[in-house]
């Protein structure tokens, strides 16, 4: 009779455990399963809205927000890298090129293979530092701009002369660059193409 009845609570006892563990190993994998699903939908479902992501122009949508976009394919970033500039994508990139609203508000067609990357350039507000004095200007490399009318006739075409005059020595000429070569009327100071 003992034995009986502790073989009927062992059976018991065993089937309850094995009925607990099917119903952990089963929400546990539902979690992981859901889980799973989460994370493929998050990857998946708008990879567009990622700021930051790299991408061909051609998967993405109208309307989406780029920066440091390639020229030609493989080339590397050329366009649109200055703090806090971004350009719009106008038409849907399905052709060979795809329309880009640049910056200065110039409409450019750019090949659809071309790469671009999703958001703004960081640090928007550059544009409005201002400089607290001269020498600030002088860090960042940048020499000051001395006009050719204040200058001597020695060292440019536009110097000398009594008080502001624009023209040097008697005969007046025309604004020259500072080795001479003519800066107006359409002066080519290219090398000269050879003439057949």
């Amino acid at each position: 009779m003992a034995v009986s009845l502790w073989r009927a609570r062992l059976a018991s006892s065993l089937v309850a455990n094995l009925t607990n563990s099917l119903r952990r190993f089963s929400s546990e994998t539902n979690a992981h399963n859901a889980r799973e699903a989460m994370m493929n939908q998050m990857m998946y479902s708008d990879i567009n809205s990622r700021i930051g992501s790299c991408m061909p122009l051609s998967s993405m949508r109208i309307g989406t927000i780029i920066h440091n976009i390639e020229l030609n394919p493989g080339q590397g970033g050329k366009l649109v890298r200055a703090a806090g500039t971004c350009a719009k994508i106008l038409k849907e990139p399905t052709s060979k090129y795809c329309l880009i609203q640049l910056p200065t508000g110039v409409k450019k067609m750019i090949d659809s293979r071309c790469r671009a990357t999703v958001g703004t350039v960081s640090n928007p507000s550059h544009g409005d530092k201002k400089l607290r004095k001269a020498g600030q200007s002088r860090w960042l490399g940048r020499r000051p701009v001395v006009r050719g009318v204040a200058m001597n006739p020695v060292d440019h075409p536009h110097g000398g002369g009594e008080g502001k005059s624009k023209s040097s020595g008697r005969w007046g000429k025309g604004s020259r660059t500072p080795w001479g070569k003519p800066t107006k009327s359409g002066f080519k100071t290219g090398p000269l193409k050879r003439r057949k």
